[in-house]
């Protein structure tokens, strides 16, 4: 779960840091008055492009396979035995 929310979280921020580190090396300094409305709307839909992109690539794989079944994790014996489909 936190695997999921800290890609989530770094797909979303990464177009910001990249555009802040765009204006630090062009203008010398990230200021709020460099980040225009229309340049944060865009950096936005993207942000939402990248998550969208990461959900659907990372879950896609995450299938079971088709007429199976899933087992759930058990102790037997002491000894832990993990979640499967059969």
């Amino acid at each position: 779960m936190w695997r999921q929310i800290l890609l989530q979280t770094t797909l979303f921020l990464t177009p910001f840091v990249l555009y802040g580190a765009l204006l630090l090396a062009t203008k010398g300094s990230v200021v709020p008055a460099h980040w225009s409305p229309r340049v944060l709307a865009f950096l936005g839909v993207v942000a939402l492009a990248l998550m969208v992109g990461g959900l659907m690539l990372f879950e896609s794989g995450n299938s079971a396979p088709a007429g199976t079944r899933y087992v759930p994790a058990e102790v037997r014996d002491g000894v832990f035995i993990p979640g499967r489909f059969e």
